[in-house]
């Protein structure tokens, strides 16, 4: 049913209907005025025949409104064209209708039955179009072809309109999403100018001329390194995000941790993901490079792998450092830093996956990562 906004395109089938109706309206005068004298009760026809007219005018400037298309309008239109098109059993009389005159309402007890299909799609224009059609067999009083003939078209109609409304909708919805997809796109397109102007060259900057020193301006120099190729990656237009935004791909996402230490490994094509568990995922693997980036000595190479399974995804961060000590997990949990109890086995936990930490002295660690491809977040 109508809520009371205009989506653009039915505009024009709401002043379609309105021709329809005062084409229908003038076709039924016609016929009135050429068979008038073969009714029943012929006075009766005029006062019928003005308040189709006047009906005709209100609906006309009623339907012109978003504000107006409500329910009690479409059951209202419905039920004064029933009882428009019932009045032709008092005025044409039954004998009439029988030896096959038209009704007062002909053609013109199809203009609701549009409304509906406009207003409610293809149920509402069925539910309609059944009402009427009931209502037209009944007055008509005799089911020969021409009459089912008549209601199986109005069914028919209703339905096409109905269709062609729920296209249209679909239609008007992808043209809004790539409208704004388009306008994302430019205002990224403008930032990376932007970054690239300023943020990327002094990065540039800062990374050759500390290449080569030792200490601290050599780490900041390997930092700035590492920042303008994550920088770089984003900026490169490998979409985060389809047009709905429901899904995330993290292989996008881990892409932007790539760096001349850092190997990003995983599927050619994206590994999309609910945006909730691609995020979580993603900070959970920046911890673990982050433990790298403390814990091991300068330069040390972290590899990140993503396998793409069909119930779940799974994501391994292995490094060439030094290793963890078989106690060192719970050493750090009992002294309050909770980096991988928290950031790591938490975010996991969370997503209602796993996470296994194998290591030894001086052989490197390996954090593996394993979460269902369904969303499954467990509220702490």
């Amino acid at each position: 049913m109508p809520d009371g906004r205009d989506s653009g395109f039915e505009a024009p089938l709401w002043r379609a209907i309105a021709v329809y109706r005062i084409a229908a309206l003038t076709y039924a005068t016609i016929l009135v005025v050429s068979n008038v004298g073969d009714y029943q009760r012929p006075v009766l026809a005029w006062p019928v025949l003005a308040l189709m007219a006047v009906w005709t005018v209100v609906t006309t400037y009623a339907y012109a409104d978003p504000a107006r298309r409500r329910p009690r309008l479409l059951v209202a239109d419905l039920l004064i064209t029933m009882a428009a098109l019932g009045s032709s059993v008092l005025v044409v009389g039954r004998t009439g209708l029988e030896e096959g005159l038209p009704t007062l309402a002909v053609a013109w007890h199809v203009a609701p039955v549009l409304c509906w299909a406009v207003a409610g799609g293809r149920r509402g224009g069925i539910a309609a179009a059944l009402a009427m059609g009931v209502t037209d067999l009944i007055v008509r009083a005799h089911y020969d072809q021409a009459a089912l003939t008549g209601a199986v078209l109005m069914l028919l109609a209703a339905i096409a309109v109905g269709y062609l409304v729920r296209i249209a909708e679909l239609a008007q919805e992808r043209l809004h999403r790539a409208v704004e997809l388009e306008a994302a796109t430019r205002e990224r397109e403008r930032l990376a100018r932007e970054v690239h102007d300023s943020v990327l060259q002094v990065l540039a900057m800062v990374k050759r001329r500390g290449a080569g020193l030792d200490g601290e301006a050599g780490e900041l120099a390997r930092l700035a390194g590492e920042q303008e190729t994550a920088l770089r990656s984003l900026m490169a237009g490998r979409a985060l995000s389809d047009p709905q935004g429901d899904e995330l791909d993290l292989m996008a996402l881990l892409e932007a941790y790539a760096s001349p230490v850092v190997t990003v490994s995983g599927p050619a094509g994206p590994v999309r993901l609910p945006a909730t568990t691609a995020r979580e995922l993603r900070l959970a693997v920046a911890a673990a490079l982050d433990n790298v980036a403390k814990h091991c000595a300068p330069g040390t190479k972290a590899y990140v792998f993503v396998e793409d399974e069909p119930a779940d995804v799974v994501v391994t961060v292995r490094d060439e450092g030094c290793g963890i000590a078989p106690d060192r997990l719970a050493q750090a949990e009992a002294q309050g830093r909770l980096g991988v109890a928290q950031s790591i086995r938490g975010r996991i936990a969370d997503l209602g996956g796993r996470v296994e930490i194998v290591s030894a002295a001086g052989q490197g660690a390996e954090v593996e990562m394993t979460v269902p491809r369904a969303p499954h977040i467990v509220s702490r």
